[in-house]
This record gives C-alpha cells, structure tokens and sequence, in this order.
C-alpha cells in the first residue's frame, strides 16, 4: 500500500515539473517573440560615418542647400512669431509667397530681413545673385534627395513604421510605408556616426513627442527622406535635415534643430528652427 502510495505521489510531482517547465518554455517563447518585434537595433549598419571614422553610412551631401535652414520651391509660411537661426530661401516662387515675416528688402535687392529670422532671407525674383544661387540650391537639394533614397538599407520595416520609444543606432533605415513617432525615440551614437531614413510616405511626429540625441550624436549627420508630408506635432521636437519630396508642416510650438529641405512648401507657426 506505501509502495502505490508513494508511487503515485511519484508520478504527481512529475506531472508537475512536466507543467511548470511547459508554462515556462511558453511563456519565455512568447516574451522572445513580443520583445523581437519591437526590439531596437544595437549593431551599426554599414559604412564608417563622416570622414570615414565613425560609424552608420556616409553623410548625404547638401551641396549649396545646407546653406539655408530653410529652403523650398513653391511658398515659406509662418504664423508669427517664430524663431529661425539661419538664412531661408524660396525659389522659383517669389517673394510674395514668403508670407507672414513682414520682410524688409535690403537697399541691394539680394536679399530681405526680418525679425523672425536670425539670417537672410531670399526670393527668386530678388537682384542677381540670387535667382541663380537659388536654382543650384534647389537642384542641390533635389540631388541630395535622390542620394538619400538611393542608400542601400541596413533595416527595413522597423516597427512596421512605429519607432516610438526605441533607440536608433547609426545606419539606413527603409520602410515602404510612413513612419510614426507617437513617444520619444532616441538616436544613439557618436559626433561622425550618421543615421539616413528612407520613407516611402510622410512623417508624422506626436504632440509633444521628441527625437533625442545620446551620445555626442549631432543633427547635421541625421537625414530623413520622406516622399510624403512631414507633419511635426504641437510642441514637438525634430533633430536632422529634413529632405521631404512634398511638403514640411510644423505645428504650433514645435521645434527643429536641423533643416528643412522641401519640394513644395513649409508652413510654420510660431515655430523654433535653428540651423546646425
């Protein structure tokens, strides 16, 4: 009788390790799968940065465009008042599609001012040299867009397009939709790492969400190339050159330490844009 007692009890405390080591594997199989499918790249995609000594690919060239913050071909609009630090330039639209800075045209017809800009302001139908100067710059920009998408990817489809609250290391991400950035995301890595964001549709940035930089990382190495509307929520907070094949839409209170490269038009209102 102790014998089948005892027996039985044998069996019962193996059905039982049998059990928990089953919950065990699923569960632990089930967290590998959730956290795989929001899991940050930590491993630096190919190329070596700026000058060859850092890290992600190399940096996208401007050309005479990253000698404006802002540059776009149809219309520049702000709701004041807005602060930008860097020179703005609008071509082939003419000035009277600059609206919303109460310009001041310099006695040499190059260029205006105005007290929301830090810099100068320029037009195409302004004296020479500016409507030639502008027409390199806008194909610069055009160039640099082409560059930018044309990058062979490291990732595709992170996040199924959501990167909130992940952190980015240096290197070429692609996806074949818009991207989202409803919370923070972080971009980690060094002064001459590089990061290039290739976005068959539009971004748009939360309200109140921020792209952050850790690790010495710097704005004018971060490049996003986005063929749709970029649209930066209210008081939110953009880092990098914005190279948008449409346009470029910051809502009030919102912030960019870059630059914004547009083929149509951006629209601010009461915004904080300042030049790297």
């Amino acid at each position: 009788m102790n014998k089948s007692k005892n027996k039985c009890k044998g069996y019962a405390n193996l059905w039982l390790i049998a059990s928990l080591l089953a919950v065990f594997l699923i569960t632990g199989c089930g967290s590998s799968s959730s956290s795989s499918s929001v899991a940050s790249p930590t491993v630096p995609g190919s190329g070596t940065g700026v000058g060859g000594i850092g890290k992600g690919p190399a940096p996208v060239v401007l050309g005479t465009a990253g000698n404006y913050v802002i540059l776009a071909k149809t219309g520049i609009s702000t709701v004041p008042t807005s602060a930008i630090t860097g020179d703005i330039g609008v071509s082939p639209a003419a000035a009277s599609f600059l609206t919303g800075w109460a310009l001041v045209l310099d006695s040499t017809g190059v260029f205006a001012t105005s007290s929301q800009v830090t810099g100068k302001v320029y037009a195409a139908n302004y004296a020479p040299p500016t409507p030639s100067n502008l027409t390199t710059a806008v194909s610069d920009m055009l160039t640099a867009y082409t560059d930018a998408a044309g990058r062979t990817p490291d990732y595709t489809e992170l996040g199924a397009g959501n990167i909130g609250g992940m952190t980015l290391s240096p290197a070429t991400y692609k996806w074949s939709t818009g991207v989202s950035i409803p919370t923070n995301v972080t971009l980690n890595g060094g002064p001459n790492d590089v990061w290039i964001f290739q976005i068959a549709k539009g971004i748009t940035v939360a309200s109140g969400a921020k792209v952050i930089l850790a690790g010495g990382a710097l704005p004018q190495n971060i490049f996003w190339q986005s063929a749709g509307v970029v649209a930066i929520g209210t008081t939110a907070h953009m880092e990098g050159v914005i190279l948008s094949q449409t346009g470029i839409t910051l809502n009030k209170g919102a912030s960019v330490n870059g630059r914004l490269l547009a083929q149509t038009a951006v629209t601010l209102n009461n915004n904080a844009v300042t030049a790297p």
